[in-house]
């Protein structure tokens, strides 16, 4: 990957004319790695080990792989070396008793799958990409001594590269259709899949044979739970007594008494369907009907028993019928004595005539039309009807519908057989003599309609329970994917600043590789640094392998973190932690309107804000000092001007700022003192008017940037130094090339500035680390390179 950079910076230098290059450093050892702080959250790596990877790539050379002897140890003989001597340009390493190597040639060819799978090379790919998966695979004998000559790509093979990638291009859209089909053909198998679901399946090991759940609370829920218009199935009770009353009129003897039997359960049934369905019709009916209804189902117990009493009514009301009324339909104007002892020899058989008074029997027989009807078959077939009503209740569990079933047909079968017997022998003379008594026939009937009823009932209280399941299985999801939502948005907006995030989480139109970036051109910037951490970190056992050192730098960072809380520094953003170095800057705000010709004071207010909140950290870090019994020192750097602020990756963010402004801020921590906050003349003119005092250091030599007037901060007085239009003239004048940096200078990257943030929580041996660039474009920072590399 070294090698296939080194390559790629290269090809950058040709095609963008710049004078930027690259240095690799590569170590191997062991790491903690995780998160500091409760802001800006970053993934890092932390140890000596990382430490001196870095060292690596500072003692290196441009357009070199500079490795240790300890990850030589690792390359089986893959790579040819020659002695690169970074011992003696650095004492860390020779200190760590490494001995460094430059990686001179390419002995076995890394084999990546893009090249053993040329059909699936990525259409999108840029000669550049292609470049780097295939250089190791076509130029084996590649030669890396650090020669521009050798190490630039040639021209030719570029050229012929691009021309693959125009030919890929062709293609492009082909491969989209064929994307596109793919993704239809998923979305149609997911489709069929949820079509084809068994429930069945999905349900057996979560209920018993019963169908009840076994999870007692899902049962519960179950009962609890009801549908909505789950309450108007019990409409088909109430149309079946109507039922009852219409046909009973034009079919059965008109008498008071077999009216008031079939319309009296009428009243009961109509107000308890009036008060289960009210809650259905809420737009319709008055209010307090409507909450009276609602109240009255959320009771599951009363709710149950309203539709027991229902099917009860409708059932025993036909059974009453039978037995009070059609049982005593048998006088001499529609069966003589001679036609009953002719049917059946049914004479010996004892009635219910005998067991009632001879007076109440006298008024049923006076009762009855002189017309012959078959009254059995009548009340028989409609007793289909009322299983029927019972059967589609929802407020009932199958178990109670079966025995509701059950029960009601065989009390009709009972009547059938044993009660009606005579009259059914009637009805079978009348149809000369079926092979099968119409009473057994009509019972059999019954039964087969109950049993079959009772299977439906089952059915669907299993449907009713597997689409409960999957409601409950959905909300739960739902409430997971919500409650996930928010832990992604919370994580976005800590690691991402209030307004980038909400760049990337609120704009919908936003493609996943849209990058974002944005200039600002007044903008303080601050360094803060613990010099004497890094004689404070250990990897002895005592501390855990430096586990616990880590621990500690992570609560005073969090410390740090909890300032930016305060209201006071609601503009200050932090921008990242680099080892033990805190980095934050004001005035990156899409809200601030400052016009052109505003005072000093009103312009660079946030600067101020920000010198007040660098004198916070050294109050919080001197509190940790008390509490831990440490002597651990602030050493800061300020400066100010404008700045370009963006994301480096869209899939990974990090938000960073470069900019002169940056290197400067960078260049006054590192060649500070501990305990002082440093700080360029330019800012200083502008404090001065906010009543900072501040004693003057002198020119100090900045690296890449010459000889600058700096100072350092003393306090705050009442009384400005500067009048405000002199210092405004000061400021303007006073911008030479020594104080803002020589354009197009060559910087390589600061030891402080380059230190990766320390993070803890995973302990993993033998990893890699790598370098970054040597030097910047222009004025610009590591992070421009970075920026441009990725």
């Amino acid at each position: 990957m070294g090698l296939s950079m080194v390559k790629a910076i290269k090809y950058v230098q040709q095609k963008a004319n710049s004078p930027v290059d690259m240095r690799v450093g590569i170590h191997t050892g062991a790491v903690l790695a995780g998160i500091l702080g409760q802001r800006q959250w970053q993934f890092d790596v932390y140890s000596k080990d990382v430490e001196l990877a870095n060292k690596m790539e500072s003692s290196g050379k441009a357009g070199r792989v500079h490795i240790s002897d300890k990850t030589l140890t690792f390359l089986n003989g893959e790579f040819e070396v020659e002695p690169a001597f970074g011992e003696k340009r650095e004492e860390l390493l020779r200190i760590a008793g490494l001995k460094t190597y430059f990686i001179t040639k390419v002995v076995k060819p890394f084999a990546s799958p893009c090249n053993l799978h040329p059909d699936h090379v990525d259409a999108n790919r840029s000669p550049v990409d292609s470049n780097i998966s295939s250089n190791d695979n076509n130029d084996n004998n590649e030669n890396f001594a650090g020669n521009d000559t050798d190490a630039t790509l040639d021209d030719e093979e570029l050229l012929a590269q691009s021309a693959v990638a125009n030919d890929h291009d062709v293609t492009a859209n082909n491969d989209d259709e064929e994307e596109q089909i793919k993704l239809q053909n998923f979305k149609q198998r997911l489709k069929d899949e949820l079509v084809t679901r068994d429930g069945h399946e999905n349900l057996t090991k979560d209920t018993n044979i019963f169908l009840r759940f076994k999870n007692p609370q899902l049962e519960q829920a179950y009962a609890v739970y009801r549908e909505p218009y789950s309450s108007l199935p019990l409409l088909a009770a109430l149309l079946v007594q109507c039922i009852d009353v219409l046909y009973s009129y034009l079919v059965l003897p008109r008498s008071t008494l077999h009216f008031i039997n079939i319309a009296a359960p009428l009243v009961p049934i109509a107000m308890l369907v009036a008060v289960s369905i009210a809650e259905s019709f809420s737009g319709m009916l008055p209010k307090f009907f409507v909450d009276i209804s609602k109240r009255f189902n959320d009771i599951s117990f009363v709710r149950e028993l309203a539709a027991i009493i229902i099917a009860l009514t409708i059932g025993l009301s036909n059974v009453i019928d039978m037995f009070f009324f059609v049982t005593f339909v048998r006088t001499e104007h529609i069966v003589s004595e001679s036609e009953f002892n002719a049917t059946a020899g049914l004479e010996e058989m004892p009635t219910v005539e005998h067991i009632l008074p001879e007076s109440f029997v006298k008024q049923m027989r006076e009762a009855v039309p002189t017309d012959p009807i078959l009254y059995p078959s009548y009340l028989s077939n409609y007793s289909i009807l009322i299983l029927i009503a019972i059967a589609v209740i929802a407020q009932l569990t199958h178990l109670t519908k079966i025995v509701l079933l059950l029960s009601i047909a065989a009390l009709h079968c009972f009547f059938n057989v044993c009660i009606m017997q005579d009259l059914y022998a009637l009805e079978d003379s009348l149809a000369h003599q079926p092979t099968i008594s119409t009473r057994y026939c009509a019972s059999g009937l019954l039964l087969v309609a109950a049993l079959s009823l009772s299977f439906l009932a089952r059915h669907m209280d299993h449907e009713d329970r597997v689409i409960f399941k999957w409601k409950t299985e959905v909300a739960e999801q739902k409430e997971t994917a919500n409650d996930m939502r928010q832990r992604n948005e919370a994580l976005v907006y800590n690691v991402l600043p209030v307004h980038v995030a909400e760049h990337f989480m609120k704009n919908t139109m936003r493609s996943h590789d849209d990058l974002y970036s944005q200039s600002y051109s007044e903008v303080g910037v601050l360094f803060a640094s613990m010099p004497n951490f890094s004689d404070f970190y250990s990897e002895e056992t005592v501390n855990n392998q430096g586990l616990e050192c880590l621990r500690f730098l992570n609560e005073v960072i969090s410390d740090f973190d909890a300032l930016l809380e305060l209201p006071q520094f609601q503009d200050i953003i932090k921008i990242k932690t680099i080892g033990s170095t805190y980095m934050a800057a004001s005035g990156i705000s899409l809200q601030r309107t400052i016009r052109n010709d505003a005072i000093i004071t009103e312009r660079w207010s946030h600067l101020a804000v920000l010198v007040e909140f660098a004198l916070e950290l050294k109050h919080a870090l001197q509190g940790i000092n008390e509490q831990s019994f440490n002597h651990f020192v602030l050493k800061m750097g300020i400066n100010h001007g404008p700045i370009t602020a963006g994301v480096i990756g869209a899939r990974k963010p990090h938000y960073d700022i470069w900019g002169n402004t940056v290197n400067v801020a960078s260049r006054m921590e590192s060649t500070g003192k501990a305990g002082a906050i440093q700080v360029t003349e330019e800012t200083c003119v502008i404090l001065e008017q906010f009543g900072y005092t501040f004693l003057q250091r002198g020119l100090v030599a900045v690296k890449g940037k010459g000889q600058l007037m700096t100072y350092y901060l003393q306090g705050k007085s009442e009384s400005r130094t500067v009048e405000p239009k002199a210092a405004l003239e000061r400021y303007e004048s006073e911008t030479t090339p020594e104080r803002q940096g020589v354009v197009g200078q060559k910087c390589t990257i600061d030891k402080e500035v380059d230190i990766k943030k320390p993070l803890l929580v995973l302990k993993t041996h033998e990893i890699s680390m790598e370098g970054t660039t040597e030097s910047g474009l222009g004025n610009g920072t590591i992070g421009e390179s970075q920026s441009l590399l990725e």
